[in-house]
């Protein structure tokens, strides 16, 4: 797909904010026909612009346990390391998010568990066994401060 232009960008900057919302309305807002809309729409899912739709939760309405965050650094910041380091974070659900840094550690994970003893499990089955990992640090989150409309807001970058 070549560069996207300002109805492309107000079409994601949209869908970033409620990927639910119709395709009518998605045209009307951003001055298009539902017809024309929709073929944007499947242009940008098709180049891969679009990965995926999901649900952002409220992690105290799941009552789904506790988020860890994990600092890992890695034995060497080759290419074969990040590539399989990676690739192995991918496999793992419980592991929700992960960026590549810079500064004291390699990668800051987001990782979701029940409680301390599943966390226990998370680190000894998963986060010990990535491979090219030289040292875990784990920081236990007492509660998220942002609210649950801010968070979405600030995941569509609002």
């Amino acid at each position: 797909m070549s560069a996207l232009d300002a109805i492309d960008r107000n079409i994601l900057r949209l869908l970033r904010i409620n990927a639910r919302i119709s395709n009518a309305r998605l045209a009307e807002e951003v001055g298009l026909s539902p017809s024309a809309c929709l073929r944007r729409i499947r242009l940008l899912e098709h180049s891969g612009v679009i990965l995926g739709y999901t649900a952002l939760l409220d992690h105290s309405a799941r009552d789904a346990g506790m988020a860890v965050i994990v600092n890992i650094t890695l034995e060497r910041q080759t290419e074969d390391y990040l590539s399989r380091f990676e690739a192995a974070v991918r496999r793992h659900p419980e592991i929700q998010e992960c960026y590549l840094m810079t500064g004291g550690s390699d990668y800051l994970l987001r990782v979701e568990a029940e409680n301390a003893a599943d966390f226990e499990r998370i680190h000894t089955e998963i986060l010990s066994t990535l491979p090219g990992v030289l040292r875990i640090h784990s920081s236990f989150s007492i509660r998220n401060v942002l609210g649950r409309r801010r968070r979405a807001m600030a995941a569509a970058g609002l």
